[in-house]
């Protein structure tokens, strides 16, 4: 769908149901598919800053249609301060603020990106699900002569016709989507991920303050967005952090905490296994016999009564 980021009045005759204005940079509500939004302002008069706090599961997509002098902030980091060309390219991952100051007149177009669609791209160009969620973390802007064009011929529909299609919409914007996930992750397997485009590991204070939290809650169901907010991160980056952190993802760390647990309980008390399932957060016992072999190699009886001879 395409949102006219514009604080113009609606043009007569525009079909609202194709068109969603909104007064804020960058504030969308997420879609299965990739919402489009158009930001422009032809006759800017004194410089304009505007600024977001990341959204939770979207990676937003600028692909600027004119060019404009501007000043870009990411993580109060500069990544450009002056003039910035048609054409241009600028991811932003989930859960990275931003701001920039528009100092001449603009048009950009914006593309936030669900992960449901970035993992399809995936799956489609490299024959196999994504391990993990895809984060595209390079922020820096760079341009690609294919990717400008389906951004001009995008913005040309829109301007041509305000209700262009649904599908035609889709189509062009997975085009793009699925261009820069190859782009990105065949260049990883090329020659590895420079140093400035990996994502950093979870800091160890985070990580302290995760397992903290993970443990006090073993005994019932646990969400990754809850880890991820007793830590003060969106859910998708607090995953691809923790995962370079640690090697697992967290799912996994919290099953490997929950068998730990019932390791204890096993080794010093005479409870039955469902019991010790129950206490350490597994949903039944046949759940719980099948993730303690997988990491323990035997099933919890077996594995007690051994432990209990090794003791004598």
């Amino acid at each position: 769908m395409i949102s006219d980021i514009t604080e113009a009045p609606p043009r007569e005759g525009a079909i609202d149901s194709a068109i969603h204005r909104t007064q804020d940079w960058r504030d969308v509500q997420a879609d299965a598919r990739v919402v489009v939004a158009r930001w422009t302002d032809a006759t800017l008069l004194e410089p304009r800053e505007v600024s977001h706090p990341g959204h939770d599961d979207l990676h937003c997509i600028a692909l600027t249609l004119r060019g404009a002098n501007v000043r870009f902030v990411s993580r109060d980091r500069v990544l450009c301060d002056g003039r910035v060309p048609a054409g241009m390219i600028q991811i932003t991952a989930p859960g990275t603020p931003v701001r920039v100051t528009f100092q001449s007149a603009y048009d950009v177009l914006h593309l936030f990106v669900p992960q449901s669609v970035l993992a399809r791209c995936y799956e489609a160009r490299f024959g196999h699900p994504h391990d993990g969620p895809i984060v595209l973390d390079d922020p820096r802007p760079f341009g690609d002569p294919a990717v400008e064009r389906l951004a001009q011929a995008l913005a040309l529909a829109h301007a041509n016709d305000a209700s262009v299609s649904h599908m035609f919409c889709e189509s062009v914007t997975t085009a793009i989507v699925a261009r820069l996930v190859a782009q990105h992750f065949s260049q990883a397997m090329m020659t590895g991920p420079l140093p400035s485009r990996q994502l950093s590991p979870l800091p160890q204070w985070r990580l302290r303050r995760a397992i903290e939290f993970i443990d006090a809650h073993l005994s019932r169901p646990l969400t990754l967005e809850e880890i991820a907010r007793s830590v003060g991160l969106t859910r998708m980056y607090f995953a691809a952090q923790f995962r370079r952190a640690t090697g697992v993802r967290p799912q996994e760390f919290v099953q490997r905490r929950r068998v730990e647990l019932a390791q204890e309980i096993l080794r010093r008390e005479q409870c039955s296994v469902l019991d010790v399932a129950m206490h350490c957060g597994f949903r039944s016992q046949a759940h719980f016999t099948t993730v303690f072999k997988r990491f323990v190699g035997r099933p919890p009886l077996v594995w007690r009564n051994s432990a209990s001879a090794s003791a004598v």
